[in-house]
């Protein structure tokens, strides 16, 4: 099985050490499945704590810490909509990322 890319998708990556830093924290971050979890639950649209809580059985106090985190790492953004804050994925970054891996961790595995 030949493991490299065409040449014409080929990028070199070049990882300062700020940003490994940086990215090896975020990985670290989204590496506690509750997190992982509240950020799938806030891909599609803008959604309540309650809901989050609701929907993932987690308590309202749990979901709202882990998201104060995800906010703090721009990972989620947060938008008050009268007494409720409702949470997103920050940008198109975020959702891409996570939905790249949803579908990886998915794909069968071709047996070799």
């Amino acid at each position: 099985m030949d493991m490299r890319r065409p040449a014409a998708r080929t990028r070199r990556l070049e990882l300062a050490e700020s940003h490994a830093t940086q990215l090896a924290d975020l990985f670290r971050l989204l590496g506690d499945t509750s997190r992982l979890r509240i950020v799938a639950a806030c891909l599609d649209a803008p959604t309540p704590v309650s809901a989050i809580a609701e929907r993932l059985e987690l308590s309202l106090s749990l979901v709202s810490h882990h998201l104060r985190l995800l906010k703090a790492a721009r990972v989620v953004r947060a938008e008050r909509q009268g007494k409720n804050v409702f949470y997103a994925a920050d940008d198109a970054h975020i959702r891409r990322v996570i939905a790249d891996m949803l579908e990886h961790v998915a794909e069968a595995r071709d047996e070799e």
